[in-house]
This record gives structure tokens, sequence and C-alpha cells, in this order.
């Protein structure tokens, strides 16, 4: 009967000891230098990432998941939290961004870890939609910027600079003559779209100057933008002084997906700049192939068409790249996409599904690593925080105040979801026992 009694309070006690010993006992990590995401299968080892304080939403889960004996989902949900994620800085002044990537850069290093460090605080960031918000303009982003290189200093880190920051740029003409959707009455037409690089530019040059940073920007996903509008959007906002460029953040796509646009993008963004004959294709990124042509973008199998094309007009171009290690990166966020995106009801009534936005039934994806075993991958990372709410999702029914399709209302943006959590850790892919090989 005692032994009954106690097994609660061993179990939260357990499920405790997990998120500490994730958060003190860190080995030590094998970059030196620039932290080191690795490039292939030459790649020895993997640098030692950040695990950082959970959310108080996922302490107060696995509390109720252990008060009702569900000792195994307070496991999974403790050893999700207790895995390496990023840390987002969304707001605050100049000084309280810095002291706040201070404590994150200072957390690394008790860890001896390297910290994946999330910029978000664009002027009129997600068109002023679920995540809403941002500096004023661009003396005062850049001012933010200034405080959060600060912040990082002469410590290592990961910066992922502006999620959706090149996917959705407030009234911008893309390179193939679009234009954007994201229109807001109180931004200026005339100057948003150079704005938004000005912005970007500013930033990247703040943060590339930096002795051990590795930057990353907004590359959005492979069910997204084509590679040439993508490989363009980059090229304006400065990515030639970046490391490369991030793909799937807050999203589900599947990593091999991923993986494959990557290599594209990385290898247009060569293209586009290659001088060589004349210098015909500088600027040209929309000749390059992409998941919408030759291939198919519903057909996997067919993406041979597209690897194809780069080998012919990259691999075997005049003055071609030396190798994939000389070419822009990606990292890949796998924090949501083991099971891949989800598909709404056939039969759901006229309406956007919002496929992005806190779909069900989705699982954690590959561990974060920085050993990935692709020459175009730096890096496998955790950069949304899974559990965290999407937003207050109303897909086909704006009007309605709830979810259709979980029946109930989502938290808001960065909330904690416990469903959800629940549903990520018992759908991983690989399961949340596993491990990469």
């Amino acid at each position: 009967m005692a032994r009954h009694i106690r097994s609660p309070l061993a179990a939260l006690a357990a499920a405790a000891a997990v998120v500490a010993l994730s958060l003190v006992s860190a080995a030590p990590a094998t970059a030196h230098g620039r932290p080191g995401p690795g490039h292939g299968p030459g790649s020895p080892s993997s640098t030692r990432l950040y695990t950082p304080p959970p959310n108080e939403g996922a302490v107060a889960q696995i509390k109720q998941l252990v008060k009702d004996r569900r000792y195994a989902d307070a496991k999974a949900v403790t050893k999700m939290v207790a895995t390496p994620q990023a840390v987002w800085f969304t707001s605050g002044t100049p000084k309280e961004v810095r002291k706040a990537v201070e404590k994150t850069v200072k957390g690394a290093r008790h860890q001896r870890a390297v910290p994946v460090i999330v910029a978000y605080n664009l002027p009129y960031r997600d068109c002023s939609q679920y995540s809403a918000g941002g500096a004023l303009d661009t003396a005062s982003y850049l001012a933010w910027i200034d405080g959060l290189a600060k912040g990082i200093g002469t410590s290592e880190a990961i910066v992922v600079l502006e999620p959706d920051g090149l996917g959705i740029i407030p009234w911008y003409t893309s390179i193939t003559g679009a234009t954007e959707w994201c229109q807001p009455a109180e931004a200026d037409p005339a100057t948003a779209a150079s704005d938004r690089f000005a912005q970007l530019n500013g930033a990247v040059d703040r943060l590339s100057a930096l002795p051990n940073v590795r930057l990353y920007l907004d590359g959005t996903h492979s069910a997204w933008l084509g590679v040439g509008d993508v490989a363009d959007r980059l090229h304006k906002a400065g990515v030639e002084k970046a490391d490369g460029f991030f793909l799937n953040v807050s999203n589900y796509e599947l990593s091999e997906r991923q993986a494959k646009f990557a290599s594209w993008i990385s290898q247009c963004l060569w293209y586009g700049t290659n001088d060589a004959e004349g210098g015909w294709r500088l600027g040209h990124f929309d000749y390059c192939a992409s998941q919408y042509y030759p291939a198919d973008p519903n057909d996997f199998s067919t993406w041979g068409l597209t690897d194809q094309w780069y080998v012919e007009n990259v691999t075997n171009a005049a003055n071609p790249p030396a190798g994939p290690e000389v070419l822009k990166h990606a990292v890949v966020d796998t924090s949501r996409n083991g099971q891949g995106p989800w598909t709404p009801p056939a039969d759901h009534p006229e309406g956007d599904p919002q496929v992005w936005c806190n779909p069900p039934d989705r699982g954690l994806g590959l561990r974060p690593t920085t050993s990935t075993g692709d020459p175009y991958v730096d890096a496998y990372l955790w950069i949304k925080i899974p559990g965290e709410s999407d937003g207050q999702c109303t897909r086909w029914a704006p009007d309605g105040g709830i979810d259709p399709v979980r029946g109930y209302a989502d938290p808001a943006a960065g909330q904690w979801f416990p469903q959800m959590a629940l549903e990520l850790v018992h759908n991983a892919n690989p399961p949340l026992g596993g491990h990469r090989s």
C-alpha cells in the first residue's frame, strides 16, 4: 500500500529529474570557434545543442498527468521538453532583449552547449495575423537587433533570423510577377517591400559580424514558394553574408523533401550569381528548376527530374562550384513533421483549412542534431517549440470562435496546447524513445 501511495510522487520526481538532467548535465560541445553544424557524412560528431527551461504550461501538464496517474504520458511529455530546442525573442527594448539573450547564452555555457536563437520582431511580422507584433519601423528594428547581437557577443549561437520574414513580404511583387497577398493598410505600398529587405540586410550585417554565430535566413518550405522565388528573395536579403537558410519552421513538411529542396535552393543561389560565359545567368533565379517544374510537387518520384536539371546546369556548367561545401546550406525544423503535413477532410466547407495551424494527429520528427549525413543540411533542429499553439485556428468557420476540426477553441499563439503536446509525443516518428542511427 505504501509503495502504491508513493508512486505518483516517484513518477513526478522522475519526470522532474529528466528535465533537470537535460538542463545541467550536458557533455561538452564538439565545435571550436564557429559552432559546427555537420556538413555531411564526413562530419565526425555532433555539436551539443542547448535545452532551455520548459514552458510553464508543459510543467503544469506533466504535474497533472502524474496526478491523474498517466505516468507514461508524463514521461513522454517530459522527454519532449527535455530535448534541445530554440529560444524565441519576439519583443522588448534593445536593453531588454540584450539582457534576455545574455541569460540564454549564459545558460547554454552552463550546459556547454550551443543555443538556437530565433529573432522574430520584424515590422508587420506574420502580416499582422496570429503572431502579429514586431518593431514599429526600420530604425527601431535594427536597434533591437543591435541589442540582440550585444547579448550574444562572442558566444557561440545558431541564429534563425525572422521566420516568415521572406515568405510573407508586405506589398511585394515576386520574381514571377505575382503580387503578395499581404497588403496591410498601415504599410506604405511604395516602400514596404524595400523596407523589409533593408531591415533584413541590416540584421545580416550586424549578426554575421559576430565571431561565433552561424546565421540562417527564411527559405520557407517545399510546399510554399518555388526555388527561384526563394533564391531571389534570399539574395536580396543578403544571404551571401550569412551561412544559409532555414526551412519548414513551424510547419509539417517531410524532412526528405526539405533536404531535396535545400539542395536546389543552394544550387539556384549559385546559378543566379554565376558570372561565367558573360554572366548571362546573373539575376536569373527564375530560370531555376523547382518542386513545381519539371517535378510534380505532389509526386515525389518525379523530383529526380529537377535533380537532373541541376546536374546539367550547375554540376556540369561553366565555372561549376567545387561541391556542396562551398554553397549555402540549410537547417530544417523537424519539431512537428514526423507524420508529415495534414490533409483536411475532403468534404470540409468552403474556406481556408489552415493546414499549418494546429493540425491534428501530427508527431515529433527527427531529433535535433548537427550531424545530418546530408551535404546541404547543416542541422535538424526543433525551432518551433513543440507543444506551443500556432494560434486560435478557426479554419473555414472564421465566425465560430472554435477550431471546427477539434471542436473547441485553440490556445492563443505561443501558449501551451496540452492536447497537441500529447498528439506529438504519441505520433513521434521516430518514436520518442528511439534515436537516429
